[in-house]
């Protein structure tokens, strides 16, 4: 019994010791990816001279705390906020749902020429940005305002006259643009997402749904659709996170100072000769809050997706 005691204990002591371990190693890599964001925390809240004679990541002291970067930063940033969330959630929405409903006629719906829509489909997700920035901007100031001019003028001549002409490329115009732009490159990533998801719902309830009468869209609706709650809480994220940290898209089709969205802002922040760091770091604090709290609000349903749950 002594023996066996002694094992136990060895045994108990031993796991432990790897628990100990384990919550070691894993507070060590929290402090790891934390330590950046620590340091743009505490120099936004540092004086110039404070965060001179201070080290990064050293908190302020009484005579160099300061909320004048942040206001700076703030005021400079709130119309690209209001700008980036106009233009990415109706762009994170429409992929997310045109992919969920790709991925549905690909997966549970049997059709000749599907292998090969696939395929086209994950070539899609490998074509840089840059590839496509001239065939974008020749489309969007040429080729489009001539077919929806036409398009206008064929269906609703009779109201206008003929007159309509395609409106000029204010602020909204190129934000819907934009938020467009980036629908139809996310449309691929989301399908490829959701296909891999739907391949894991079990065929034999769709089925008997079909048996039962269930219509394509019937069963998407009512069965695929609440299955698919965790799946788009994935998308939602990694689009909307996508959508809103991009530059590049919207430096070719954005230029209305008042239409810029936050990146463009934040990257106007940052500009100069002269490098005010602690604006930097708040002006990079205030971006980054709504993709915080998209990831706040749809955490558990992210981590569910991610685990296939």
């Amino acid at each position: 019994m002594s023996i066996r005691g002694g094992n136990f204990i060895d045994e108990l002591r031993s796991t432990e010791n790897s628990r100990i371990g384990l919550y070691a190693l894993l507070l060590a890599g929290i402090a790891f990816y934390l330590f950046p964001v620590e340091t743009a925390v505490m120099t936004m809240f540092k004086t110039e001279s404070a965060f001179a004679r201070t080290l990064p990541f050293a908190p302020p002291g009484a005579d160099g705390f300061t909320l004048d970067a942040l206001s700076t930063a703030w005021n400079t940033l709130r119309p690209g906020l209001i700008n980036s969330l106009l233009m990415a959630i109706p762009a994170t929405i429409m992929s997310a749902l045109l992919g969920s409903l790709t991925a549905y006629g690909l997966t549970t719906i049997s059709w000749r020429g599907q292998v090969g829509v696939v395929v086209l489909i994950i070539a899609g997700i490998f074509i840089p940005y840059q590839a496509v920035l001239v065939p974008l901007s020749q489309f969007w100031f040429r080729v489009f305002p001539g077919l929806a001019e036409g398009f206008i003028n064929t269906l609703f001549g009779f109201i206008t006259g003929g007159s309509w002409q395609y409106p000029s490329r204010n602020g909204y115009v190129q934000l819907l643009q934009l938020s467009v732009t980036h629908a139809a490159y996310g449309i691929p990533i989301c399908t490829l997402l959701f296909r891999s998801y739907y391949q894991s719902i079990s065929e034999e309830m769709i089925e008997a749904a079909r048996l039962d009468g269930a219509s394509a869209f019937s069963i998407y609706r009512n069965i695929i659709l609440p299955l698919s709650l965790p799946m788009f809480a994935v998308t939602l994220i990694y689009q909307f996170t996508q959508v809103y940290n991009d530059l590049l898209f919207a430096l070719v089709l954005i230029n209305e100072p008042a239409s810029q969205v936050a990146t463009q802002r934040l990257a106007a922040l940052t500009g100069g000769v002269v490098q005010s760091f602690n604006t930097t770091m708040a002006g990079a604090i205030v971006a980054a809050l709504p993709t915080l709290l998209v990831y706040i609000v749809f955490g558990e349903q992210f981590a569910k997706g991610v685990a296939g749950e």
